[in-house]
């Protein structure tokens, strides 16, 4: 059971974790940022990775003339992988706050991704837990180093050393 749980997310991969107390806190130091599960969002990938290229050179282009111009939907399609990713960040979220207990939920991701993922989080976050946005992309960040910022920030209790209370 943990207090706090932590989603870092973006476009091609959310990343879940919660701060766990140790089990032997005079021996050992704590809390602990623990990685509990990742998703990942592999159309998002792909189209960064040439889902929709075209290997065809040359296809916007007349026989006598200059290019033209074309729209193929490439943003369209990206906005809607987010959306449908957001969508099951919101319920893995809701899942494992109300297993866990949770009463503060710490949400990191770009601002793009926090613009697909508020409206999805209405009803994902059960009443009565808390939620922090922090609209940075924290994504790459090792769990020991995104527990130091998000407790220098204030979001989640400070790691102690062992023996310290």
């Amino acid at each position: 059971m943990s207090r706090y749980c932590v989603v870092v997310a973006e476009g091609s991969r959310a990343r879940f974790f919660t701060v766990e107390k140790p089990e032997l806190p005079e021996m050992q130091s704590g809390p602990d940022l623990v990685e509990q599960k990742t998703m990942t969002n592999p159309e998002h990938k792909a189209h960064g990775d040439d889902l929709l290229a075209d290997p065809r050179t040359g296809r916007n282009r007349t026989a006598n003339g200059p290019a033209h111009g074309y729209d193929d939907h490439r943003e369209d399609y990206d906005a809607e992988c987010e959306r449908r990713f957001a969508r099951e960040i919101a319920q893995e979220l809701d899942t494992m706050a109300r297993a866990n207990g949770t009463r503060r939920v710490v949400l990191c991701a770009e601002k793009r991704m926090l613009g697909f993922l508020r409206p999805k989080l209405e009803n994902a976050i059960p009443r009565g837990v808390d939620l922090h946005e922090v609209p940075k992309d924290l994504a790459k960040l090792s769990p020991r180093k995104l527990h130091e910022r998000l407790a220098n920030d204030g979001h989640i209790p400070r790691r102690r050393n062992r023996g310290q209370h």
